[in-house]
């Protein structure tokens, strides 16, 4: 089964084929970081016009590298919730249109479910597992029973973990994106120079919650409060500190999960996945009996590949959506988590 995934959610424009749920024939992904730089964060309205601009092109490059036509096409995918809405506009109008004329089912893909799939197109993994989903604009710990059924543990109550990164870039003129530009600069710099705070909610209402408020106003407005005496305040102290509090407040939610839920595997999904530190802390946890799994580089960022993949899920099911179905900015409230 051929399923072409279409990516539009923000501003990546991606179009995706991926064979059978597993084996990627092309994932094109056109980025429009230079577009968004100048402001240091998306432009929604350019976001949502170089999607019109781009998504033909990027639809037959995907094509050409998959050495397919449009009538090897079996199922047409897209993402249609959460995002920004001109940009899912015109990736999920693009697909009811491309599968009205070749007469191929539709299927419309949760954004967030589609990220934490991502890995299963390099590894095998087993339900259930612990989701952890951190990106520019969610940030999401939750119980995954099946490809379609997770229940959300915590999030963030303000900022996403990558918004915190990007706001804290361009405060200090670093540069954009600023997950990215961090991430390079805190690798030279010492971690202990300063000691930002973790969030302080309450436990019995927000035991796996986060919140990046706090953090975001003592890098910005508070700096010298949190540095610690024998170092200086150089721009690689300051990002190795603020990367290691950022991570370090969603991995002490994720260690909770892991030890309320008495499940150790762990599946990771979103941009901020990259993120080398991350990486490293999550890696060692292996020694302690987790099993940790990071999706590559290229499937971190928004990409059709995991659209394309999670829709095969549903359509050997036989689960398709109307041609009259539409998009929405957020999903809907998850029920609460369980421990039965």
């Amino acid at each position: 089964m051929i399923v072409v995934g279409i990516e539009s959610s923000c501003d990546e424009c991606s179009v995706a084929v991926v064979k059978d749920g597993r084996s990627v024939l092309s994932n094109v992904i056109a980025t429009q970081i230079e577009f968004h730089k100048p402001y240091s964060g998306v432009v929604p309205e350019i976001a949502s016009r170089k999607h019109v601009e781009w998504i033909m092109d990027v639809y037959n490059r995907a094509l050409k590298e998959a050495g397919i036509s449009s009538c090897d096409i079996d199922v047409v995918a897209a993402t249609n919730r959460p995002g920004l809405m001109g940009s899912l506009v015109v990736g999920f109008s693009f697909a009811k249109g491309l599968a009205m004329g070749l007469e191929k089912p539709l299927v419309a893909v949760d954004h967030i479910k589609a990220h934490l799939y991502a890995p299963h197109l390099e590894y095998d993994i087993s339900y259930p597992f612990i989701g952890l989903l951190l990106s520019g604009g969610h940030t999401v710990i939750s119980m995954v029973n099946s490809f379609d059924d997770f229940e959300v543990m915590g999030t963030t109550i303000d900022d996403a973990c990558g918004e915190a990164f990007d706001k804290v870039a361009k405060h200090f003129g670093w540069g954009y994106p600023g997950g990215v530009v961090i991430d390079r600069m805190a690798e030279k710099g010492c971690d202990t120079a300063f000691s930002f705070p973790d969030s302080v909610l309450k436990k019995d209402k927000h035991t796996y919650d986060v919140s990046y408020s706090g953090i975001k106003t003592a890098v910005v407005y508070q700096l010298e409060q949190f540095k610690n005496p024998g170092y200086e305040s150089s721009p690689e102290n300051i990002a190795a500190s603020f990367r290691k509090a950022a991570i370090d407040m969603v991995l002490k939610r994720l260690d909770r999960a892991v030890n309320d839920t008495g499940i150790k595997r762990v599946v990771l999904g979103g941009g901020v996945a990259a993120n080398s530190y991350l990486r490293r802390v999550l890696t060692e946890k292996k020694h302690e009996g987790w099993e940790v799994f990071f999706p590559s580089m290229e499937l971190c960022t928004d990409n059709g590949a995991m659209v394309a993949a999670i829709a095969y899920e549903y359509a050997i099911r036989g689960r398709f959506d109307s041609l009259e179905s539409g998009v929405s900015a957020r999903v809907p409230d998850f029920k609460p988590y369980s421990s039965k």
